[in-house]
Protein backbone atom coordinates (compact mmCIF):
# COMPACT_ATOMS: atom_id res chain seq x y z
CA UNK A 1 0.00 0.00 0.00
CA UNK A 2 2.82 2.32 1.17
CA UNK A 3 4.32 1.89 -2.33
CA UNK A 4 1.60 2.10 -4.39
CA UNK A 5 0.65 5.64 -2.25
CA UNK A 6 4.48 6.97 -2.65
CA UNK A 7 4.98 6.06 -6.38
CA UNK A 8 1.21 8.11 -7.25
CA UNK A 9 3.08 10.79 -5.72
CA UNK A 10 6.09 10.82 -7.21
CA UNK A 11 4.21 10.80 -10.69
CA UNK A 12 2.53 13.91 -9.32
CA UNK A 13 5.35 16.14 -8.75
CA UNK A 14 7.22 17.91 -11.22
CA UNK A 15 10.53 16.94 -9.81
CA UNK A 16 11.43 12.47 -9.55
CA UNK A 17 14.01 13.06 -7.23
CA UNK A 18 15.36 10.40 -3.95
CA UNK A 19 14.72 12.00 -0.11
CA UNK A 20 17.65 9.70 1.01
CA UNK A 21 19.82 11.58 -1.37
CA UNK A 22 21.66 14.77 0.16
CA UNK A 23 22.23 16.32 -3.09
CA UNK A 24 19.46 17.37 -5.34
CA UNK A 25 18.33 14.98 -8.39
CA UNK A 26 17.91 15.34 -11.96
CA UNK A 27 14.46 17.06 -12.70
CA UNK A 28 11.45 15.66 -15.03
CA UNK A 29 10.37 17.67 -17.97
CA UNK A 30 6.97 15.82 -18.00
CA UNK A 31 6.25 17.86 -15.32
CA UNK A 32 7.04 21.33 -16.43
CA UNK A 33 4.90 23.23 -18.62
CA UNK A 34 6.07 25.85 -21.10
CA UNK A 35 3.66 28.37 -22.69
CA UNK A 36 3.56 28.97 -25.61
CA UNK A 37 4.54 25.53 -26.90
CA UNK A 38 6.16 25.92 -29.55
CA UNK A 39 6.96 29.52 -28.49
CA UNK A 40 6.18 32.40 -30.58
CA UNK A 41 8.15 36.04 -32.15
CA UNK A 42 6.42 38.35 -30.60
CA UNK A 43 7.68 42.08 -30.85
CA UNK A 44 11.11 41.09 -32.24
CA UNK A 45 11.50 38.81 -29.27
CA UNK A 46 10.82 35.30 -28.16
CA UNK A 47 9.06 34.98 -24.63
CA UNK A 48 7.75 32.10 -22.55
CA UNK A 49 6.63 31.21 -19.26
CA UNK A 50 8.17 27.96 -17.75
CA UNK A 51 6.12 26.41 -14.51
CA UNK A 52 6.76 23.56 -12.09
CA UNK A 53 7.23 22.71 -8.68
CA UNK A 54 9.77 21.80 -6.35
CA UNK A 55 7.98 18.72 -4.55
CA UNK A 56 8.22 18.13 -0.57
CA UNK A 57 11.68 17.69 0.77
CA UNK A 58 13.15 18.01 -2.11
CA UNK A 59 14.89 21.31 -1.93
CA UNK A 60 18.24 20.80 0.21
CA UNK A 61 18.36 23.44 3.03
CA UNK A 62 22.44 23.96 2.54
CA UNK A 63 21.43 24.43 -1.87
CA UNK A 64 21.89 26.72 -4.03
CA UNK A 65 20.51 25.99 -7.43
CA UNK A 66 20.76 28.28 -10.52
CA UNK A 67 18.18 27.85 -13.38
CA UNK A 68 19.38 29.26 -16.83
CA UNK A 69 17.28 28.96 -19.82
CA UNK A 70 18.75 28.34 -23.24
CA UNK A 71 17.75 28.41 -26.56
CA UNK A 72 19.82 26.31 -28.44
CA UNK A 73 19.60 26.62 -32.71
CA UNK A 74 21.49 25.32 -35.34
CA UNK A 75 25.60 25.68 -33.66
CA UNK A 76 24.58 28.53 -31.65
CA UNK A 77 22.62 29.39 -28.53
CA UNK A 78 21.26 31.96 -26.55
CA UNK A 79 20.88 32.51 -22.46
CA UNK A 80 18.26 34.22 -20.65
CA UNK A 81 18.64 35.90 -17.23
CA UNK A 82 19.41 32.52 -14.74
CA UNK A 83 16.99 32.10 -12.14
CA UNK A 84 18.40 31.50 -8.57
CA UNK A 85 16.58 29.45 -5.62
CA UNK A 86 18.39 28.81 -2.53
CA UNK A 87 17.42 26.17 0.70
CA UNK A 88 16.46 27.46 3.93
CA UNK A 89 19.61 27.80 5.71
CA UNK A 90 21.08 29.31 3.01
CA UNK A 91 22.08 33.08 3.43
CA UNK A 92 21.20 35.09 0.75
CA UNK A 93 18.41 37.23 -0.88
CA UNK A 94 17.29 34.86 -3.84
CA UNK A 95 14.02 32.79 -3.00
CA UNK A 96 13.93 30.36 -0.31
CA UNK A 97 12.62 27.03 -0.55
CA UNK A 98 10.90 25.49 1.96
CA UNK A 99 12.38 21.80 2.02
CA UNK A 100 9.19 20.15 3.91
CA UNK A 101 6.31 22.50 1.93
CA UNK A 102 8.68 22.15 -1.42
CA UNK A 103 6.94 24.54 -3.68
CA UNK A 104 5.89 25.92 -6.92
CA UNK A 105 8.29 28.46 -9.39
CA UNK A 106 7.99 29.98 -12.69
CA UNK A 107 10.60 31.18 -14.86
CA UNK A 108 10.15 34.03 -17.62
CA UNK A 109 12.62 33.40 -19.94
CA UNK A 110 13.07 36.20 -23.39
CA UNK A 111 15.37 36.04 -26.08
CA UNK A 112 16.39 38.99 -28.38
CA UNK A 113 14.33 36.92 -32.22
CA UNK A 114 16.54 35.38 -34.65
CA UNK A 115 15.18 34.32 -38.19
CA UNK A 116 17.53 31.07 -36.87
CA UNK A 117 15.72 30.17 -33.63
CA UNK A 118 12.84 28.90 -36.54
CA UNK A 119 14.07 25.62 -35.70
CA UNK A 120 15.53 25.21 -31.93
CA UNK A 121 15.27 24.14 -28.42
CA UNK A 122 14.59 25.57 -25.33
CA UNK A 123 16.16 23.54 -22.49
CA UNK A 124 16.69 24.58 -19.03
CA UNK A 125 20.29 24.17 -17.57
CA UNK A 126 21.27 23.63 -13.45
CA UNK A 127 23.80 24.30 -11.61
CA UNK A 128 23.82 23.20 -7.64
CA UNK A 129 26.27 25.16 -4.98
CA UNK A 130 26.07 22.78 -1.65
CA UNK A 131 28.17 23.41 1.10
CA UNK A 132 31.09 24.97 -1.46
CA UNK A 133 30.50 22.04 -3.22
CA UNK A 134 29.01 22.54 -7.44
CA UNK A 135 27.65 20.20 -9.08
CA UNK A 136 25.03 20.17 -12.51
CA UNK A 137 21.90 18.30 -12.81
CA UNK A 138 21.11 16.78 -16.38
CA UNK A 139 19.44 19.95 -18.22
CA UNK A 140 15.64 19.44 -19.53
CA UNK A 141 14.32 20.52 -23.21
CA UNK A 142 11.48 22.47 -21.94
CA UNK A 143 10.15 23.70 -25.71
CA UNK A 144 10.60 22.74 -29.27
CA UNK A 145 10.93 25.57 -31.93
CA UNK A 146 10.00 29.34 -32.73
CA UNK A 147 6.41 30.28 -34.57
CA UNK A 148 7.82 33.60 -36.32
CA UNK A 149 4.81 34.40 -38.31
CA UNK A 150 4.39 37.55 -37.26
CA UNK A 151 7.61 38.53 -39.10
CA UNK A 152 6.28 38.18 -42.42
CA UNK A 153 4.39 41.29 -42.43
CA UNK A 154 6.75 42.99 -44.75
CA UNK A 155 8.29 46.47 -44.88
CA UNK A 156 8.55 46.71 -48.56
CA UNK A 157 7.55 49.54 -50.14
CA UNK A 158 5.45 47.45 -52.80
CA UNK A 159 3.56 46.42 -49.64
CA UNK A 160 3.13 49.41 -47.81
CA UNK A 161 2.33 51.81 -50.67
CA UNK A 162 4.72 55.37 -49.89
CA UNK A 163 3.12 58.58 -50.99
CA UNK A 164 4.50 60.21 -54.04
CA UNK A 165 4.02 64.02 -53.60
CA UNK A 166 1.12 65.39 -56.02
CA UNK A 167 2.32 67.73 -58.59
CA UNK A 168 -0.85 69.45 -59.19
CA UNK A 169 -0.39 69.76 -63.38
CA UNK A 170 -3.84 70.65 -64.68
CA UNK A 171 -4.30 70.24 -68.61
CA UNK A 172 -6.44 72.84 -68.67
CA UNK A 173 -6.13 75.55 -66.28
CA UNK A 174 -8.72 78.60 -66.12
CA UNK A 175 -7.89 82.15 -66.43
CA UNK A 176 -10.59 85.31 -65.09
CA UNK A 177 -10.99 88.35 -66.32
CA UNK A 178 -13.79 91.46 -64.77
CA UNK A 179 -14.05 94.85 -65.35
CA UNK A 180 -16.71 97.19 -64.19
CA UNK A 181 -18.86 99.89 -66.39
CA UNK A 182 -20.23 102.45 -63.67
CA UNK A 183 -23.33 104.40 -64.28
CA UNK A 184 -24.97 108.06 -62.82
CA UNK A 185 -27.38 108.01 -60.15
CA UNK A 186 -30.45 106.40 -61.52
CA UNK A 187 -29.36 106.24 -65.31
CA UNK A 188 -28.76 103.18 -67.33
CA UNK A 189 -26.71 105.22 -70.27
CA UNK A 190 -23.42 103.75 -71.63
CA UNK A 191 -20.48 106.38 -71.45
CA UNK A 192 -17.59 107.02 -74.06
CA UNK A 193 -15.50 107.60 -70.50
CA UNK A 194 -16.36 104.15 -69.04
CA UNK A 195 -15.92 102.31 -72.48
CA UNK A 196 -12.48 103.70 -73.11
CA UNK A 197 -11.52 102.84 -69.29
CA UNK A 198 -7.65 100.80 -68.82
CA UNK A 199 -9.84 97.85 -67.70
CA UNK A 200 -12.13 98.05 -70.53
CA UNK A 201 -9.40 97.98 -72.59
CA UNK A 202 -7.64 95.08 -70.82
CA UNK A 203 -10.99 92.95 -71.31
CA UNK A 204 -11.18 93.63 -74.73
CA UNK A 205 -7.39 92.58 -75.26
CA UNK A 206 -8.43 89.13 -72.89
CA UNK A 207 -11.12 88.39 -75.81
CA UNK A 208 -8.74 88.93 -78.56
CA UNK A 209 -6.12 86.92 -77.41
CA UNK A 210 -8.54 84.02 -76.66
CA UNK A 211 -10.36 84.24 -80.09
CA UNK A 212 -6.35 83.95 -81.67
CA UNK A 213 -4.91 81.63 -79.51
CA UNK A 214 -4.71 77.76 -80.41
CA UNK A 215 -4.93 76.43 -76.79
CA UNK A 216 -8.14 79.34 -75.47
CA UNK A 217 -11.42 79.47 -75.06
CA UNK A 218 -13.48 81.77 -73.75
CA UNK A 219 -16.12 79.28 -71.61
CA UNK A 220 -18.26 81.88 -70.04
CA UNK A 221 -19.02 85.21 -70.48
CA UNK A 222 -21.27 87.00 -67.89
CA UNK A 223 -22.88 90.56 -67.88
CA UNK A 224 -24.24 91.49 -64.52
CA UNK A 225 -26.69 94.58 -63.97
CA UNK A 226 -26.99 96.09 -60.46
CA UNK A 227 -28.01 99.02 -58.52
CA UNK A 228 -26.52 100.78 -55.13
CA UNK A 229 -28.84 99.75 -52.75
CA UNK A 230 -30.35 103.08 -51.45
CA UNK A 231 -34.05 104.35 -52.58
CA UNK A 232 -37.01 102.67 -54.08
CA UNK A 233 -36.79 98.79 -54.65
CA UNK A 234 -38.63 99.10 -57.80
CA UNK A 235 -36.94 101.89 -59.46
CA UNK A 236 -33.63 99.71 -58.33
CA UNK A 237 -35.06 97.12 -59.92
CA UNK A 238 -35.57 98.63 -63.52
CA UNK A 239 -32.40 100.01 -63.09
CA UNK A 240 -30.16 96.84 -62.88
CA UNK A 241 -32.65 95.48 -65.58
CA UNK A 242 -31.94 98.41 -67.71
CA UNK A 243 -28.08 98.64 -67.06
CA UNK A 244 -27.64 94.97 -67.98
CA UNK A 245 -29.47 94.95 -70.80
CA UNK A 246 -27.73 98.05 -72.59
CA UNK A 247 -24.30 96.66 -71.57
CA UNK A 248 -25.04 92.93 -73.19
CA UNK A 249 -26.52 95.13 -76.59
CA UNK A 250 -22.92 96.52 -76.39
CA UNK A 251 -20.77 93.37 -75.58
CA UNK A 252 -22.46 91.53 -78.54
CA UNK A 253 -22.08 94.13 -80.70
CA UNK A 254 -18.00 94.17 -80.05
CA UNK A 255 -18.01 90.60 -79.90
CA UNK A 256 -19.31 90.55 -83.49
CA UNK A 257 -16.98 93.31 -84.37
CA UNK A 258 -14.24 91.09 -83.00
CA UNK A 259 -15.32 87.63 -84.69
CA UNK A 260 -15.40 86.16 -81.40
CA UNK A 261 -18.11 83.44 -81.44
CA UNK A 262 -18.87 83.75 -77.34
CA UNK A 263 -22.49 83.27 -75.69
CA UNK A 264 -22.90 85.85 -72.98
CA UNK A 265 -25.09 85.22 -70.02
CA UNK A 266 -27.09 88.02 -68.39
CA UNK A 267 -28.78 88.64 -65.41
CA UNK A 268 -29.14 91.76 -62.94
CA UNK A 269 -29.67 92.25 -58.53
CA UNK A 270 -31.66 95.16 -58.02
CA UNK A 271 -29.96 96.07 -54.93
CA UNK A 272 -25.69 94.95 -54.45
CA UNK A 273 -25.94 94.12 -50.86
CA UNK A 274 -22.97 92.10 -51.07
CA UNK A 275 -21.29 94.01 -53.33
CA UNK A 276 -22.02 96.97 -50.30
CA UNK A 277 -20.25 94.74 -47.52
CA UNK A 278 -17.62 94.08 -49.34
CA UNK A 279 -16.67 97.84 -50.20
CA UNK A 280 -17.71 98.53 -46.44
CA UNK A 281 -14.96 95.83 -45.10
CA UNK A 282 -12.64 97.25 -47.16
CA UNK A 283 -12.89 100.94 -46.09
CA UNK A 284 -11.65 103.52 -43.68
CA UNK A 285 -15.16 104.81 -43.21
CA UNK A 286 -16.27 105.97 -39.41
CA UNK A 287 -18.77 103.84 -38.24
CA UNK A 288 -17.93 100.81 -40.09
CA UNK A 289 -18.10 98.21 -37.69
CA UNK A 290 -21.25 99.48 -36.59
CA UNK A 291 -22.51 99.97 -40.44
CA UNK A 292 -21.82 95.89 -40.63
CA UNK A 293 -23.35 95.08 -37.73
CA UNK A 294 -26.90 96.63 -38.95
CA UNK A 295 -25.66 94.17 -42.09
CA UNK A 296 -25.79 91.34 -39.99
CA UNK A 297 -29.02 91.93 -37.56
CA UNK A 298 -30.79 92.83 -40.44
CA UNK A 299 -31.87 90.91 -43.33
CA UNK A 300 -34.64 93.34 -44.31
CA UNK A 301 -33.85 95.85 -47.01
CA UNK A 302 -35.39 98.86 -46.33
CA UNK A 303 -34.83 97.84 -41.87
CA UNK A 304 -30.80 97.77 -43.51
CA UNK A 305 -31.30 101.47 -45.46
CA UNK A 306 -33.28 102.97 -42.38
CA UNK A 307 -30.65 102.21 -39.75
CA UNK A 308 -27.84 103.57 -42.04
CA UNK A 309 -29.62 106.68 -42.91
CA UNK A 310 -29.74 106.86 -39.33
CA UNK A 311 -26.07 107.58 -38.96
CA UNK A 312 -26.25 110.65 -41.16
CA UNK A 313 -22.47 111.92 -40.66
CA UNK A 314 -21.48 108.18 -41.89
CA UNK A 315 -24.16 107.86 -44.63
CA UNK A 316 -23.18 111.17 -46.09
CA UNK A 317 -19.51 109.51 -46.55
CA UNK A 318 -21.12 106.24 -47.78
CA UNK A 319 -23.45 107.98 -50.22
CA UNK A 320 -20.32 109.83 -51.87
CA UNK A 321 -17.38 106.64 -51.78
CA UNK A 322 -19.46 103.25 -51.68
CA UNK A 323 -22.70 103.57 -53.44
CA UNK A 324 -21.37 104.96 -56.74
CA UNK A 325 -19.10 101.98 -57.33
CA UNK A 326 -21.94 100.08 -56.81
CA UNK A 327 -24.26 101.51 -59.87
CA UNK A 328 -22.90 99.61 -62.64
CA UNK A 329 -23.04 96.31 -64.97
CA UNK A 330 -20.15 93.81 -64.40
CA UNK A 331 -18.15 91.88 -66.90
CA UNK A 332 -16.94 88.34 -66.01
CA UNK A 333 -15.21 86.00 -68.37
CA UNK A 334 -13.29 82.93 -67.46
CA UNK A 335 -11.13 81.39 -70.22
CA UNK A 336 -9.69 78.03 -70.66
CA UNK A 337 -5.99 77.30 -71.30
CA UNK A 338 -5.12 74.15 -72.62
CA UNK A 339 -1.62 73.39 -71.63
CA UNK A 340 1.05 71.70 -73.16
CA UNK A 341 0.72 67.64 -74.64
CA UNK A 342 2.08 64.32 -72.48
CA UNK A 343 4.02 63.87 -75.94
CA UNK A 344 5.60 68.36 -75.25
CA UNK A 345 6.01 67.50 -71.73
CA UNK A 346 8.57 64.48 -72.14
CA UNK A 347 10.60 65.96 -74.77
CA UNK A 348 11.16 69.12 -72.77
CA UNK A 349 11.60 67.43 -69.83
CA UNK A 350 14.44 65.39 -72.16
CA UNK A 351 16.00 68.25 -73.88
CA UNK A 352 14.90 71.67 -72.09
CA UNK A 353 13.44 70.78 -68.67
CA UNK A 354 13.90 74.44 -67.26
CA UNK A 355 11.11 75.51 -69.91
CA UNK A 356 8.31 73.48 -67.98
CA UNK A 357 6.68 74.41 -64.62
CA UNK A 358 7.35 73.02 -61.13
CA UNK A 359 3.80 71.13 -61.55
CA UNK A 360 4.72 70.01 -65.55
CA UNK A 361 8.09 68.94 -64.50
CA UNK A 362 6.60 66.86 -61.65
CA UNK A 363 3.85 65.25 -63.77
CA UNK A 364 6.52 63.82 -66.13
CA UNK A 365 7.99 62.34 -63.46
CA UNK A 366 4.40 60.18 -63.43
CA UNK A 367 5.12 59.67 -67.19
CA UNK A 368 8.29 58.41 -67.29
CA UNK A 369 8.69 55.43 -68.66
CA UNK A 370 11.74 53.06 -66.92
CA UNK A 371 12.61 54.04 -63.23
CA UNK A 372 16.12 55.07 -64.60
CA UNK A 373 14.14 57.53 -66.33
CA UNK A 374 12.20 59.15 -63.52
CA UNK A 375 15.14 59.25 -61.38
CA UNK A 376 16.50 61.71 -63.77
CA UNK A 377 14.06 63.69 -63.83
CA UNK A 378 13.66 64.58 -60.21
CA UNK A 379 17.49 65.29 -60.28
CA UNK A 380 16.43 67.59 -62.87
CA UNK A 381 14.18 69.02 -60.71
CA UNK A 382 15.73 69.33 -57.19
CA UNK A 383 18.22 71.57 -59.35
CA UNK A 384 15.74 73.63 -61.19
CA UNK A 385 13.50 73.85 -58.34
CA UNK A 386 15.66 73.58 -55.04
CA UNK A 387 13.05 75.31 -52.66
CA UNK A 388 10.74 72.82 -53.41
CA UNK A 389 10.42 69.78 -50.96
CA UNK A 390 8.48 67.94 -53.56
CA UNK A 391 11.73 66.77 -56.09
CA UNK A 392 13.26 65.66 -52.64
CA UNK A 393 10.56 63.31 -51.42
CA UNK A 394 9.62 62.07 -55.16
CA UNK A 395 13.31 61.27 -55.76
CA UNK A 396 13.51 59.62 -52.12
CA UNK A 397 11.00 57.82 -53.22
CA UNK A 398 12.70 56.63 -56.48
CA UNK A 399 15.52 55.27 -54.00
CA UNK A 400 13.47 53.94 -51.48
CA UNK A 401 12.05 51.58 -54.32
CA UNK A 402 15.49 50.54 -55.15
CA UNK A 403 15.94 50.01 -51.58
CA UNK A 404 18.40 52.53 -50.79
CA UNK A 405 17.12 53.28 -47.05
CA UNK A 406 19.61 55.70 -46.11
CA UNK A 407 20.10 57.73 -49.31
CA UNK A 408 16.21 57.77 -49.27
CA UNK A 409 15.87 58.93 -45.60
CA UNK A 410 17.90 62.05 -46.35
CA UNK A 411 15.90 63.20 -49.53
CA UNK A 412 12.87 63.10 -46.85
CA UNK A 413 14.18 64.67 -44.33
CA UNK A 414 15.79 67.42 -46.64
CA UNK A 415 11.75 67.54 -47.76
CA UNK A 416 10.87 67.96 -44.59
CA UNK A 417 13.08 70.65 -43.75
CA UNK A 418 11.63 73.01 -46.60
CA UNK A 419 8.02 71.78 -46.01
CA UNK A 420 7.62 70.46 -42.07
CA UNK A 421 3.75 69.30 -42.71
CA UNK A 422 4.14 67.43 -45.82
CA UNK A 423 1.66 64.47 -45.21
CA UNK A 424 3.48 62.78 -47.65
CA UNK A 425 7.26 63.01 -46.86
CA UNK A 426 6.44 62.82 -43.45
CA UNK A 427 4.63 59.22 -44.22
CA UNK A 428 7.84 58.44 -46.39
CA UNK A 429 10.03 59.12 -43.13
CA UNK A 430 7.58 56.60 -40.98
CA UNK A 431 7.99 54.06 -43.58
CA UNK A 432 12.21 54.35 -43.44
CA UNK A 433 12.05 54.55 -39.51
CA UNK A 434 9.68 51.47 -39.18
CA UNK A 435 11.94 49.12 -41.33
CA UNK A 436 14.97 50.83 -39.51
CA UNK A 437 13.04 48.81 -36.52
CA UNK A 438 12.77 52.40 -35.25
CA UNK A 439 9.05 51.88 -34.39
CA UNK A 440 8.49 54.95 -31.97
CA UNK A 441 9.92 57.33 -34.24
CA UNK A 442 8.09 55.52 -36.96
CA UNK A 443 4.59 56.23 -35.34
CA UNK A 444 6.12 59.68 -34.60
CA UNK A 445 6.17 60.57 -38.31
CA UNK A 446 2.75 58.37 -39.39
CA UNK A 447 1.04 60.48 -36.69
CA UNK A 448 1.72 64.08 -38.90
CA UNK A 449 0.63 62.33 -41.89
CA UNK A 450 -3.05 62.73 -42.21
CA UNK A 451 -3.98 63.34 -45.37
CA UNK A 452 -1.01 61.43 -47.08
CA UNK A 453 -1.35 59.92 -50.49
CA UNK A 454 0.30 56.65 -48.97
CA UNK A 455 -1.53 54.02 -47.15
CA UNK A 456 -1.86 55.20 -43.52
CA UNK A 457 -4.05 52.23 -42.48
CA UNK A 458 -1.59 49.89 -44.33
CA UNK A 459 1.48 51.12 -42.17
CA UNK A 460 0.21 51.84 -38.74
CA UNK A 461 -1.60 48.19 -38.78
CA UNK A 462 2.19 46.99 -40.36
CA UNK A 463 3.66 49.27 -37.30
CA UNK A 464 1.18 47.43 -34.66
CA UNK A 465 2.25 44.12 -35.86
CA UNK A 466 5.87 44.69 -34.99
CA UNK A 467 5.14 46.21 -32.21
CA UNK A 468 3.11 42.75 -31.05
CA UNK A 469 -0.19 44.40 -30.70
CA UNK A 470 -2.14 42.43 -32.83
CA UNK A 471 -5.31 44.07 -31.80
CA UNK A 472 -4.49 46.85 -32.77
CA UNK A 473 -3.15 45.95 -36.11
CA UNK A 474 -6.44 44.06 -36.93
CA UNK A 475 -8.55 47.60 -36.28
CA UNK A 476 -5.78 49.52 -38.54
CA UNK A 477 -6.25 47.17 -41.19
CA UNK A 478 -9.69 46.50 -41.59
CA UNK A 479 -10.86 46.73 -44.86
CA UNK A 480 -6.79 46.63 -46.58
CA UNK A 481 -6.35 43.48 -48.55
CA UNK A 482 -3.02 43.09 -48.21
CA UNK A 483 -0.71 40.08 -47.35
CA UNK A 484 0.36 42.40 -44.13
CA UNK A 485 -3.47 42.61 -43.03
CA UNK A 486 -3.74 38.48 -43.61
CA UNK A 487 -0.35 38.31 -41.53
CA UNK A 488 -2.21 40.48 -38.69
CA UNK A 489 -5.36 38.24 -38.93
CA UNK A 490 -3.50 34.97 -38.99
CA UNK A 491 -1.62 35.24 -35.75
CA UNK A 492 -5.00 36.65 -34.05
CA UNK A 493 -6.70 33.45 -34.99
CA UNK A 494 -9.02 35.16 -37.10
CA UNK A 495 -9.04 32.91 -39.66
CA UNK A 496 -12.58 33.77 -41.59
CA UNK A 497 -11.21 37.32 -41.71
CA UNK A 498 -7.38 35.85 -43.39
CA UNK A 499 -9.34 33.86 -45.92
CA UNK A 500 -11.32 36.69 -47.48
CA UNK A 501 -8.07 38.96 -47.31
CA UNK A 502 -6.05 36.53 -49.06
CA UNK A 503 -8.80 35.94 -51.88
CA UNK A 504 -9.43 39.91 -52.31
CA UNK A 505 -5.65 40.74 -53.34
CA UNK A 506 -5.89 42.41 -55.97
CA UNK A 507 -1.95 41.39 -57.37
CA UNK A 508 -1.10 38.18 -55.29
CA UNK A 509 2.23 36.95 -55.31
CA UNK A 510 4.11 34.06 -53.75
CA UNK A 511 4.15 35.56 -50.13
CA UNK A 512 0.51 35.51 -50.29
CA UNK A 513 0.39 31.75 -51.42
CA UNK A 514 2.60 31.11 -48.49
CA UNK A 515 0.17 32.67 -46.39
CA UNK A 516 -2.55 30.47 -48.00
CA UNK A 517 -0.52 27.58 -46.87
CA UNK A 518 0.06 28.95 -43.19
CA UNK A 519 -3.85 29.18 -43.18
CA UNK A 520 -4.26 26.16 -44.66
CA UNK A 521 -2.30 23.82 -42.21
CA UNK A 522 -3.54 25.81 -39.14
CA UNK A 523 -6.61 24.93 -40.51
CA UNK A 524 -5.92 21.43 -40.91
CA UNK A 525 -6.95 21.70 -44.69
CA UNK A 526 -3.94 19.23 -46.28
CA UNK A 527 -4.93 19.90 -49.78
CA UNK A 528 -4.85 23.77 -49.71
CA UNK A 529 -1.06 23.32 -47.84
CA UNK A 530 -0.09 21.72 -50.85
CA UNK A 531 -1.69 23.71 -53.62
CA UNK A 532 -0.60 26.89 -51.89
CA UNK A 533 3.23 26.02 -51.69
CA UNK A 534 3.18 24.66 -54.69
CA UNK A 535 2.30 28.02 -56.25
CA UNK A 536 4.06 29.79 -53.57
CA UNK A 537 7.98 27.94 -54.52
CA UNK A 538 6.94 28.13 -58.21
CA UNK A 539 6.70 32.27 -57.39
CA UNK A 540 9.63 32.31 -55.74
CA UNK A 541 12.06 29.50 -54.50
CA UNK A 542 13.58 31.39 -51.17
CA UNK A 543 10.29 29.73 -50.32
CA UNK A 544 11.63 26.47 -50.09
CA UNK A 545 13.54 26.72 -47.09
CA UNK A 546 11.44 28.68 -45.65
CA UNK A 547 8.66 26.10 -45.30
CA UNK A 548 11.10 23.65 -44.35
CA UNK A 549 12.18 25.13 -41.21
CA UNK A 550 8.55 26.82 -40.67
CA UNK A 551 7.27 25.40 -37.49
CA UNK A 552 4.03 26.14 -38.65
CA UNK A 553 4.44 23.13 -41.23
CA UNK A 554 5.94 21.06 -38.20
CA UNK A 555 3.63 18.41 -38.54
CA UNK A 556 4.08 18.14 -42.32
CA UNK A 557 8.43 17.81 -42.17
CA UNK A 558 7.85 14.15 -42.75
CA UNK A 559 4.84 14.26 -45.16
CA UNK A 560 6.08 12.70 -48.54
CA UNK A 561 4.19 15.26 -50.74
CA UNK A 562 4.99 18.38 -48.71
CA UNK A 563 8.73 17.30 -49.40
CA UNK A 564 8.01 16.55 -53.21
CA UNK A 565 6.82 19.67 -53.38
CA UNK A 566 9.68 21.65 -51.50
CA UNK A 567 12.65 20.10 -53.63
Amino acid sequence: MSKKILFLATMAVVVIFSSCSKKLTALDAAYIKTTPNPLEMKAGEVNATVTGTFPQKYFNKNAVLTVTPVLKYGNKEAKAQPVVFQGEKVLGNDRAISYKAGGTYSISPKFVFEPEMAKSELFLNFDVVQKKKTYKLPGLKVADGVLATAQLASTSPKELQPALSPDNFQRVTQENQDADILFLIQQAQLRNSELSKDDIIEFTAKVKDARDAQNKEISNFEVLGYASPDGNLELNTNLAERRQKVTTDYINKELKKLQANVSVDSKFTAEDWDGFQKLMEASDIQDKELILRVLSMYQDPEQREREIKNLSSTFQAIAGEILPQLRRSRLKMTVDVTGKSDAEIMNLASKSPKELTANELLYAGTLASTTREQADIYEQFVDIYPEDARGYNNLGLRLYYEEDVTAAERLFEKSLSLDPNSPDANFNLGLVKMAKGQLTDAQAFFGKSAGTAGNLNAALGTSYVAQGEYTKAMNALRGVNTNNAAVAQIISNDYNGARNTLAAIKFPNAMTAYLGAILAARTNDRDAVYSNLRNAVQLDRNFIKKALNDLEFAKYFADTTFLSILK
